[in-house]
């Protein structure tokens, strides 16, 4: 226990040390307007992202078969390119972060990881994932790139300032996740539960403010509302108890599943044929991922392309309709399509699949209130998936502005996320565990061959 500190509150020191120096101002000033650079920047990237998700969905409307054509061949071309030129950005994203805030990381291999350059790949190429219809979120790699963004300005911080490499990773990520989602809690909560290891007391309030800052970018630009409307959860009694334990048990058990699966096909170690055909042809294995996409999504009326949020909209207003089975297709498809090698986020895809899953505990047990059943669901799904509870119930909460189901979404997340442990270890931290990079920096990129040690 430390001594109590005898030395006295001076105001005018504190006054001095707080307004009067020129270095604080040039710190504030210069990590606000990073934080809001970086806001943009995400909210840029959604409008693209979903520029990109139209255009394919206007090609697939013209005929069901012209995806089985495109979208392998841009699967594959999208492998090539993030191996060639930008392998840093492949992947989900928040994986690379938490490998950045490695302390033991030296020898300037956390450009490789984060950095300017990787966030417009990342932009370029997970956009290209939706014009492609591979079934990927913008959100994960909204965390890249955010961070790649508030990383830069560190360069033109003062000496001294007390912001340091690690601070400027966790506000850029947790940004990125306030920006993506329009859900400035959530960052906060992402950045403490995720992101933080070794907070820092003086400039927490600063960084924090920025974190907050950029959610307001994304709010200023697109409007207060919720992501995915106001839902009517109807009353919240006894009568959801069973209903919603047993969607709390499947989306553990399946968001635990979700999460080995990815480990162990991600990992690049298991001695299976597909996984030894990916390691010796990246990109071919590429394309027949993007075929595999494209084929679920003919199957299913092409309900699966993309992040997934139109079908969850459509389960949570009641009137949607989403083929039967779309819990598993859409399972299946965001599965191979982070396999494949494409930078691609699991987020979005996640609170689909939860909410399918929701809709059907709804439908087995006869729940008249199917939105109560339905959020319960995305939140379950995405806490087993990500094993960060207080994260996901919170995003879940902010974007269907579920206040009044605090409580059960709260127990929901907790429970799934708990189930969800005995079947594999945290996601995002045993990836990150992969993306670190050897103390030797990458060679140089020049080779054109379809060769080479898979990239998760």
């Amino acid at each position: 226990m430390h001594p109590p500190d005898k030395t006295p509150h001076d105001m005018r020191t504190a006054f001095r040390r707080e307004f009067a120096s020129p270095e604080v101002w040039i710190t504030r000033t210069v990590v606000v307007g990073a934080a809001a650079v970086a806001g943009l920047v995400v909210v840029g990237f959604t409008w693209l992202a979903e520029q990109a998700l139209g255009l394919f969905l206007d090609l697939a409307s013209v005929g069901w078969w012209l995806p089985l054509l495109w979208t392998p061949l841009l699967c594959g071309a999208i492998v090539w390119v993030t191996r060639r030129f930008a392998r840093g950005a492949g992947g989900s994203g928040i994986p690379q972060v938490m490998a950045a805030l490695d302390p033991a990381l030296s020898g300037g291999r956390r450009p490789l990881l984060v950095s300017l350059k990787l966030s417009l790949a990342k932009i370029g190429l997970t956009s290209a994932g939706l014009l492609g219809g591979l079934s990927l979120g913008r959100e994960g790699p909204s965390v890249q790139i955010a961070a790649g963004v508030m990383l830069t300005a560190r360069r033109w911080l003062p000496r001294g300032s007390g912001v340091s490499a690690h601070s400027l990773l966790v506000a850029g990520g947790a940004a990125g996740i306030a920006a993506a989602f329009n859900t400035p809690l959530a960052g906060v909560m992402f950045a403490i539960e995720e992101l933080s290891r070794t907070p820092e007391q003086r400039n927490s309030g600063l960084i924090v403010s920025g974190i907050v800052l950029a959610g307001l970018i994304a709010v200023s630009v697109y409007g207060n509302g919720t992501h995915f409307g106001v839902i009517h959860p109807g009353p919240i009694g006894l009568a959801l108890v069973g209903p919603g334990l047993l969607v709390t048990l499947v989306t553990g058990l399946a968001g635990g599943l979700f999460a080995r699966l990815l480990l162990a096909s991600l990992r690049g170690t298991s001695p299976d044929a597909p996984s030894r055909w990916r390691q010796r042809y990246p990109v071919r294995f590429a394309v027949g991922c993007g075929l595999a996409v494209a084929v679920i999504g003919a199957v299913t009326g092409g309900a699966t392309y993309g992040s997934g949020n139109e079908a969850t909209r459509a389960l949570l207003d009641s009137n949607g309709h989403v083929p039967v089975g779309f819990a598993l297709f859409k399972f299946i498809a965001t599965w191979v399509t982070a396999w494949s090698g494409v930078p691609a986020g699991i987020f979005a895809p996640s609170l689909s699949i939860g909410a399918a899953l929701g809709h059907d505990v709804a439908w087995l047990t006869n729940y008249p209130y199917a939105p109560a059943v339905i959020a319960l669901g995305m939140v379950g799904f995405l806490a087993a998936a990500t094993q960060a509870p207080l994260t996901a119930f919170i995003i879940v909460m902010e974007m269907v502005d579920g206040h009044g189901m605090v409580l059960s979404l709260m127990a929901c997340a907790v429970i799934a996320s708990t189930v969800s442990r005995v079947l594999s270890p945290p996601l995002y931290s045993a990836l990150a565990m992969i993306q670190l990079p050897p103390r030797r920096a990458y060679p140089a990129p020049g080779r054109t061959d379809d060769a080479g040690a898979a990239q998760p």
